[in-house]
């Protein structure tokens, strides 16, 4: 609904940020610890909205990257904004990327809210989506070199998928194609992973 809201940053706590838009202030969850980065006195925070029975949450990130891996959080079984929000507080993102790629549960243990089962079930659902993510958080940057690090190559994975493609399937093929034509855009890629 919202992709991001730009605005004055009118009221700053550990976990909430209030960012005054067009005179209506917009009340964000947010990790602990991020910088919203003022210029200007304005601030862009990156949002995922949560639809609740009792509540409209609204979440707030510096970078679309850390709104991304808060959603890769929400895909894992038994992991909701609470807990997702209480990793990314807990964890910058690049140390949150290598204990995946590392399958390095005991980062995630000392997270509060989570146990030794959702720290298993976080790093066997997101084993394979993690390394994809293009990460730039302000408290390190981590890219990890694999083919389909690229937004072209997640773009393309969806497209396939979207014309009936399995992931596993586009994926695959989508990969070899960046590995033929490294740096290639979205339609290349396609047309090549089409052709494979």
């Amino acid at each position: 609904m919202y992709d991001y809201i730009e605005g004055k940053l009118a009221e700053r706590r550990a976990t909430r940020v209030v960012i005054d838009a067009g005179g209506v202030g917009y009340d964000l969850n947010v990790p602990l610890g991020v910088d919203f980065t003022t210029k200007d006195g304005r601030v862009r925070a990156w949002t995922h909205l949560v639809v609740r029975e009792d509540a409209h949450l609204l979440f707030g990130f510096p970078s679309r990257e850390l709104r991304e891996l808060f959603r890769l959080l929400l895909e894992v079984r038994g992991v909701g904004p609470s807990v997702a929000l209480a990793v990314l507080s807990s964890l910058p993102g690049d140390e949150l990327l290598r204990a995946i790629m590392a399958q390095d549960k005991a980062p995630f243990l000392r997270v509060k809210g989570v146990g030794k089962k959702t720290a298993e079930q976080i790093l066997l659902d997101l084993r394979d989506k993690a390394p994809r993510v293009e990460l730039e958080t302000g408290r390190g940057t981590l890219t990890p070199q694999t083919p389909g690090t690229s937004r072209a190559v997640e773009d393309a994975v969806r497209a396939l998928v979207s014309i009936g493609y399995s992931d596993k399937e586009a994926r695959k093929s989508v990969e070899q194609a960046a590995t033929r034509l490294p740096g290639g855009d979205l339609e290349t890629l396609v047309r090549t992973a089409l052709q494979q």
